[in-house]
């Protein structure tokens, strides 16, 4: 279909918990579509729905050249001491920060013939699967952040010249 446009912090989307997908229709079959176009762009590791608008638990990833998506995930486990890896985000652009997360995640849900999905993995999919599924949550990787680094990365939203 098409790569759809990033929306950016502030945006209430963003800021909103994603209904679940009760109904696999070509409109769900068109987000997914989208969801990988858009994934698919150099330095992109995941797009969750919300993201390019639409307030659906679904989100894409691409991960060392795997790319795919899953519908209705849910983060079942997480594992290992939490540790701080940089981190950014589409929705948050041009800042870098070290966020809190697990080494290891586990996601299950649905594909578009509602068959079961499962992703696990550990490094850059473990993040990326706990930062897909905030995104669905509402919540926005600054949340992950330290009191300080949260106060740094909330003055470089408001001087940037995209807020």
């Amino acid at each position: 279909m098409s790569v759809r446009p990033i929306r950016v912090f502030g945006d209430p989307v963003l800021r909103a918990v994603s209904a679940p997908i009760e109904h696999i229709d070509d409109g769900v079959r068109a987000l997914i579509r989208d969801l990988l176009d858009t994934v698919e762009l150099p330095g992109r590791a995941g797009v969750a729905a919300p993201q390019i608008g639409v307030g659906l638990r679904a989100f894409s990833y691409n991960i060392d050249g795997d790319i795919g998506y899953v519908i209705n995930p849910t983060l079942v486990e997480v594992s290992g001491e939490p540790e701080t890896v940089g981190e950014g985000c589409l929705s948050v652009p041009g800042l870098w920060h070290d966020a809190i997360r697990h080494p290891h995640a586990k996601v299950v849900g649905i594909d578009l013939d509602g068959q079961e999905i499962v992703l696990e993995g550990d490094g850059l999919l473990a993040q990326a699967l706990q930062h897909e599924t905030d995104h669905l949550d509402g919540r926005l990787y600054l949340e992950r952040l330290s009191p300080e680094d949260r106060r740094i990365a909330m003055r470089q939203i408001r001087e940037s010249d995209w807020f």
